[in-house]
């Protein structure tokens, strides 16, 4: 068991379909001047904002068209300082979310983004609290709604990089599984497969303990009895609500235990690339853990993270003597069943390898792995992936 450890997360999460009715009122204990961010369409936003004004509250706009930049997390905190908002309210997929969480913390922390920005800024803590933040996911996959950090892109460095406080938790999230129904195959794949990736890699992870080793055990089995369906049937309420589920327990994890290589790689990937983040890790999984547990054979035989890849393989094809292998193809079939394109196809060449795998041995999230990586390790995890 791996203890001490800590557990945070957002003060109140409400999950369950419907739920995002009872916003308005949620709002209503928080604020009463709210700066609604939504994604490139506005249709959920503008029914949002009419549920606000209903009950009393004054709403405004703010769009996060794609991936967040620092220019448009300034911008919109900026906004918010000068409008008077007292409460931020996030709805979309997870770079919505991102999005939402920077305006929050920076309409009340002075500086820019890059003042707090991980790795290619100063690295400052947010000191003062972020004004109220309302998350409500439409997507089943980054679980951005109750973690502790912000990715932004920084087009300059050509690189995504954490804010990360946990003070940026938001105040409540909002899980309604229905919002997710009109979600794509494309988007619930990509979605779907990063929700998995925060499963298992928080698992895996050298600062694993034991509250979030029960969410990813549960995540994983949801993840592995209803992604296919989900994929198939976007109205599949059973699936969809598995799917929702299995995203707030990623979130969760990764929030508390950390992640891995896959995301060690990703990152400095969906800065220099035109790529789905969530198929970028869908991409990378099978290779990661397959030599991951090369490596911990070959170095660390002992270590309990083979003993945990072993338990993967047997959450994911339900069977209980699957080897780690097992587990590898299982994820290998799914990834071609889903069609997750090769980083070739996003303009991935043997020539960026040498800076992605300097990039990605450098991120936070590969400090968590649950075996040190050599740079021939992960060049080879990305040589597979193309």
């Amino acid at each position: 068991m791996r203890l001490p450890f800590e557990f945070a997360t957002a003060a109140r999460i409400i999950f369950g379909a419907g739920t995002v009715n009872q916003v308005a009122q949620l709002a209503l204990g928080l604020g009463r001047n709210a700066l609604v961010v939504h994604g490139a369409r506005a249709d959920r936003a503008y029914t949002l904002q009419a549920a606000l004004e209903e009950a009393g509250i004054a709403c405004g706009l703010c769009a996060i068209p794609g991936e967040p930049t620092l220019q448009m997390a300034d911008e919109g905190a900026s906004l918010a300082r000068q409008s008077g908002y007292d409460l931020v309210i996030g709805i979309g997929g997870g770079s919505v979310l991102d999005g939402a969480k920077a305006v929050a913390a920076l309409a009340t922390n002075p500086g820019p983004a890059l003042d707090y920005m991980e790795v290619i800024g100063r690295g400052l803590p947010v000191r003062v609290p972020p004004l109220p933040l309302i998350a409500i996911p439409t997507t089943a996959g980054t679980g951005s709604e109750v973690t502790r950090n912000t990715v932004l892109l920084s087009p300059e460095h050509r690189v995504k990089v954490s804010i990360r406080h946990p003070l940026l938790l938001p105040r409540i999230a909002v899980i309604d599984p229905e919002l997710t129904y009109s979600a794509s195959p494309a988007i619930t794949a990509a979605a779907g497969m990063d929700a998995l990736t925060q499963l298992i890699e928080p698992f895996l992870s050298i600062r694993a303990n034991p509250l979030t080793d029960g969410l990813a055990r549960e995540g994983m089995r949801r993840v592995a009895r209803s992604l296919e369906r989900a994929y198939a049937s976007g109205s599949d309420a059973v699936a969809r609500e598995d799917m929702a589920l299995a995203s707030l327990f990623g979130g969760l994890c990764l929030a508390n235990s950390g992640l891995g290589v896959v995301h060690g790689i990703s990152g400095p990937l969906g800065g220099k690339f035109a790529a789905p983040h969530g198929a970028l890790c869908a991409r990378i999984l099978p290779h990661a853990l397959r030599i991951n547990v090369r490596a911990m054979r070959a170095r660390t035989p002992l270590a309990p993270g083979l003993a945990r890849a072993q338990e993967v393989a047997a959450l994911l094809t339900g069977e209980a003597a699957a080897t780690p292998e097992d587990g590898v193809t299982w994820l290998e079939q799914m990834c071609r069943h889903l069609e997750i394109a090769p980083l070739s196809q996003y303009g991935v060449t043997s020539e960026d390898i040498p800076a992605l795998v300097e990039k990605s041995l450098a991120a936070t999230s590969t400090k968590s792995n649950p075996i040190e990586l050599t740079p021939a390790e992960v060049t080879e995890i990305i040589d597979a992936s193309l």
